[in-house]
């Protein structure tokens, strides 16, 4: 793991941490800082870790088959071993493998994820694996074959605000077909969409009245221009960006290896790295996004070659978290519920 020279100064200053999800290698990673400073990592395994939210006390994790909340175990004040928050697994939701993306919690404690395997926003259940939210409106089925790739979800005063997804594709595994420009937001209060033409979109944020997203199939972090509905593009990055978390004025990202299968041959990001001789990193880069300038980055290296979520611990010095062995997904039976159609059930095979 490689960093720039200012970035365990700059997280030990601003008294913070970062989380991390590796789906790849399905790890929990908790950067912060330990007595130097220097950087304090921890890792915790869980089978497919993506969707993240947290705040310094709590944190919601997307698994292969299901949703943990954790929370911190320390009292205010304390520390154990040096660490000043210890996570532990509290809370879990048996989903079956959904392929949870983005995660959120809404005003009411609720927790809102993207169920990216039916294309839904989706909430828990006492009784099922879930309970949809929204579908897009030109989804004509609730049924898990990932027709448009719904990925990304920004929340607005505590409530499901704005989506990403690849494409409108109805058709099982059709978003592949709309890779290059046919990625879009949409508004889930109004089901219009604010902008498209977007390739591979992920990971909404609204911050301080702007939407900022990634455009993971060129390599940029921007913005969406209200009046005209066109992506403003901000900073580039080198590699397939995903995971976004926005603090005052810095935003720290994640970006990934591209994959080696037809999902990611012939994008503009092969391109735009290609007229700027660089190559894909696998990593983390803190924005300025007043200027648009990396100030300051971390690489991982070895065998972590994706990312997918990241989010800021505020306050919080050095974490740590608990985990348990992970077991396979194959075979998960999922089940919801749809109003006015009763239970339905489906069987996945991993």
């Amino acid at each position: 793991m490689l960093t720039s020279r200012g970035l365990v100064e700059w997280i030990a200053r601003d008294r913070l941490s970062l989380a991390v999800t590796t789906y790849q290698r399905g790890g929990l990673f908790l950067l912060g800082t330990k007595p130097g400073p220097a950087l304090g990592l921890w890792a915790a395994a869980f089978g497919r870790a993506m969707g993240l939210h947290a705040t310094d006390q709590t944190i919601w994790l997307a698994t292969a088959s299901a949703l943990r909340r954790f929370e911190n175990d320390l009292p205010p004040g304390h520390s154990e071993d040096g660490f000043d928050r210890v996570y532990i697994p509290r809370v879990g939701y048996t989903t079956g493998d959904l392929d949870v993306h983005d995660l959120g919690v809404d005003a009411d404690g609720r927790p809102v994820f993207v169920a990216t395997r039916f294309g839904c926003l989706a909430t828990v259940s006492d009784r099922f694996s879930f309970e949809p939210v929204w579908t897009p409106p030109f989804l004509s089925a609730l049924v898990p074959e990932d027709r448009c790739h719904l990925n990304g979800l920004a929340f607005e005063d505590g409530r499901p605000k704005h989506v990403t997804m690849v494409g409108t594709s109805d058709v099982a595994d059709g978003w592949r077909e709309h890779r290059i420009n046919g990625g879009l937001v949409m508004d889930v209060t109004s089901n219009e969409v604010v902008c498209r033409g977007l390739s591979m979109p992920h990971s909404p944020r609204l911050h301080d009245g702007k939407l900022w997203l990634l455009a993971a199939g060129t390599g940029h972090l921007g913005f969406v221009d209200p009046n005209t509905g066109r992506f403003e593009e901000v900073c580039f990055l080198p590699g397939f960006a995903r995971g976004l978390s926005i603090r005052g004025r810095f935003a720290v990202l994640g970006t990934s290896m591209p994959r080696r299968d037809p999902s990611f041959e012939g994008l503009p990001l092969g391109e735009n790295l290609r007229t700027r001789g660089a190559s894909p990193r696998c990593g983390l880069h803190v924005i300025d996004l007043e200027s648009g300038s990396v100030v300051h980055w971390l690489r991982f290296e070895g065998p972590i070659e994706e990312l997918y979520d990241v989010a800021i611990l505020p306050g919080v010095a050095r974490p740590k978290a608990l985990s348990f062995s992970r077991r396979s997904t194959a075979g998960s039976r999922i089940r919801f519920e749809v109003e006015g159609q009763g239970p339905r059930h489906f069987v996945l095979v991993g």
